[in-house]
């Protein structure tokens, strides 16, 4: 039986802390922890363009993922987040989303070269707004009722169960291992084989140690599935809408990242097709980006018209008093 203090909560869920963004943190901390001590211990010429060894080097590339993607990511939590605070902690959630911003800038994040450069403190700033606040959010909000089914969650587990099974052998490398002579795993994916790729020259191991482009799209999927969970506790306008459509695009942008890595290294480096499913890293005029794009707005359309706002969306801010 349901209890006035359980149903206050519930209805109040829309100025509560969703524990969905919780989530995401402790994923985005735990990929970024594995990253800081697989460069400060295994030689760059074992990663894949890093030159610096040691903590630096873990440090540093620790702060590149903080660019990308982490800085994506924090984006839409900071526009959730900004929309339960008072009126300050909105304005510094404003203040993260630009410096998060920065990484869409052209040349920021490089793939030609990880090493950290003075201009990822711009996004880093920005993520560590994002990290702020939401531990400003979860002490001083109530917990959000834990897991209440929603339309589409169904979608959701089986998306997420798909691109969590295609990372394995990236989450491996983040770990600086390899499948190699694991039971099952090491059967179904290849990782430390040498293999050669169409375009690049020699002999190297099919998935390389250290982080993946693969990996970004994963947690960018993760990330959009969980935080879409967020959005009927928003009122309809724009915010709701503009989040809504940017989760859209991460959603499939980090679908096209998972599609290109684990095709080109579990497919195309068997050397069972020549053909590699384009890179979509950087935005660029392409036929693949206009599938991105269009399926993005699809999504979002479809999503606009099905879901519908909780009755207290967005109904309880912080007191200003106690901030």
């Amino acid at each position: 039986m349901e209890t006035p203090v359980t149903k206050s909560r519930a209805e109040a869920a829309g100025g509560s802390f969703p524990l969905e963004i919780a989530a995401v943190c402790c994923l985005f901390a735990l990929v970024a922890l594995g990253i800081l001590v697989t460069y400060s211990r295994v030689p760059p010429a074992e990663l894949y363009h890093v030159s610096q060894d040691g903590i630096a080097g873990g440090l540093g590339r620790a702060v590149v993922f903080s660019n990308f993607p982490l800085a994506l990511v924090s984006i839409p939590i900071l526009a959730l987040l900004g929309a339960r605070l008072g009126s300050r902690m909105g304005a510094a959630a404003v203040v993260g989303i630009v410096l998060s911003a920065a990484v869409y800038w052209p040349g920021v994040v490089r793939e030609s070269n990880l090493d950290v450069r003075e201009v990822n403190a711009i996004a880093a700033l920005g993520a560590l707004v994002a990290v702020a606040l939401t531990l400003v959010a979860a002490f001083r909000l109530e917990p959000a009722p834990a897991f209440v089914r929603q339309r589409g969650d169904t979608l959701r587990i089986v998306l997420a169960a798909v691109v969590l099974l295609l990372g394995v052998p990236w989450a491996a490398a983040d770990a600086g291992l390899h499948l190699d002579g694991v039971p099952v795993l090491g059967a179904i994916f290849q990782t430390g084989a040498l293999r050669s790729q169409p375009d690049v020259v020699g002999l190297h191991p099919a998935v390389h140690l250290g982080h993946h482009h693969g990996m970004d799209g994963v947690l960018l999927v993760l990330s959009a599935l969980l935080l879409s969970r967020v959005l009927p506790s928003l009122r309809a306008g724009w915010l709701r809408y503009g989040v809504g459509a940017y989760l859209a695009l991460m959603l499939c942008y980090g679908l096209g990242n998972v599609a290109n890595d684990a095709w080109t290294e579990q497919i195309v480096k068997r050397g069972w097709t020549s053909w590699s499913i384009p890179d979509v890293t950087t935005p660029h005029a392409s036929a693949a980006w206009l599938v991105i794009v269009g399926s993005s707005a699809a999504l979002f359309v479809v999503s606009v018209t099905t879901t519908r706002p909780t009755p207290a969306a967005a109904g309880r801010r912080l007191d200003p008093e106690r901030v």
